[in-house]
Parts: structure tokens; C-alpha cells; sequence
């Protein structure tokens, strides 16, 4: 049964995943939970990052063997929101983009009022919402 203490991953590709690792974990402050990168034969380079401790972690991945890897395809609606309760610290912000976002207008101007979106380095965006969950 699925209820609020299921894990959750989110997996989607990287093109670099040293870039990803810099933004995620230098900028937002999430944790290296899990790191491959010199995989065996068939199998991809792999970082997984979250909070510690939590129920759900990204896992970005890169797989440098294939002959065409797959690329990214973020729409301006793939969306990863953190609801943090409060006015969006513009400190966060501006070690997001040091640490390689692109701050971007939202597609939805609910996330320009209500917070502040970041691009990843992939074209992942990510909002911080001030509002609370719930």
C-alpha cells in the first residue's frame, strides 16, 4: 500500500552529472546518498541525491557507453517544488545559480508570485514556493 512513508525516486538523465551533483547537493543542500561512477560494462554512471535521512531521492543518471546517451527533455512544466513556509532566502538563490542555475521566468505565473524558479543545468526546473504544503 502506498501511504506518506513510501520511498520515492525520481530518475531522469543527466548530461553531466558532475554539474547536477554541484547544483543539487553545492546549491540546494541535498545530500550525496549514492555515487557510481565507474560502472561496470552495461550499466550507467549514477548519483542519487536527497535529504538525509528522507523518503524520497533523485537519481540522475548518465550512461557514457551509448552510442547516442539519452538526452534531457525538460518542458517548462517539469517541475521539482519545494515548499519551504517562507520567503525564498535570495542567499539560496544566489548559490544556486553560482553552483550553475539560470534563474527563468515560470511558465505558470502562480510560481512568480507565490516563489522563485531555477533552471538546473540540465533545463530541470526547480521552484522554491513560499508557501507551506498542505
Amino acid at each position: 500500500m502506498i501511504d506518506a512513508t513510501t520511498h520515492i525516486r525520481v530518475a531522469r538523465p543527466s548530461r553531466d552529472l558532475a554539474a547536477a551533483e554541484r547544483f543539487y547537493v553545492d546549491g540546494l543542500g541535498l545530500a550525496v546518498l549514492w555515487r557510481t561512477t565507474d560502472p561496470a560494462p552495461g550499466k550507467h554512471e549514477l548519483l542519487m541525491v536527497g535529504p538525509a535521512g528522507g523518503g524520497w531521492h533523485f537519481e540522475l543518471t548518465r550512461d557514457p557507453a551509448a552510442e547516442r546517451p539519452i538526452e534531457p527533455s525538460p518542458t517548462v512544466d517539469d517541475l521539482f517544488v519545494v515548499y519551504l513556509g517562507r520567503p525564498v532566502d535570495e542567499a539560496l538563490v544566489d548559490r544556486l545559480l553560482a553552483a550553475g542555475g539560470t534563474r527563468v521566468p515560470a511558465h505558470n505565473p502562480y510560481w512568480d508570485t507565490y516563489g522563485v524558479t531555477v533552471a538546473d543545468p540540465d533545463g530541470y526546473r526547480l521552484v522554491l514556493c513560499s508557501r507551506s504544503w498542505g
